[in-house]
């Protein structure tokens, strides 16, 4: 099973949102938050390119945006995670 890592900021309602939809499936995370821990940041930084929370990452793939954005995503690389 690949590794699941949501990066987050306090107040999110994105971030909380992925983190209900992983708990729901039974989906292990670690959660990291960007705005409390600058190595955190610099790591979501240089995974997913961007400076904004949510930003998740399931194996060597990132995704980020809403928890709109990234439902479709997150669910394809859950099936595959699974497979």
């Amino acid at each position: 099973m690949k590794t699941v890592t949501v990066y987050t900021v306090p107040g999110c309602a994105s971030c909380e949102a992925i983190k209900r939809f992983l708990a729901a499936r039974r989906v292990p995370y670690t959660e990291k938050n960007v705005r409390e821990d600058p190595a955190a940041l610099a790591e979501m930084q240089a995974k997913a390119r961007v400076r904004i929370a949510p930003v998740t990452v399931i194996g060597e793939e990132a995704f980020f945006g809403t928890f709109d954005d990234q439902r479709p995503f997150l669910e394809a690389a859950l099936r595959e995670n699974d497979a």
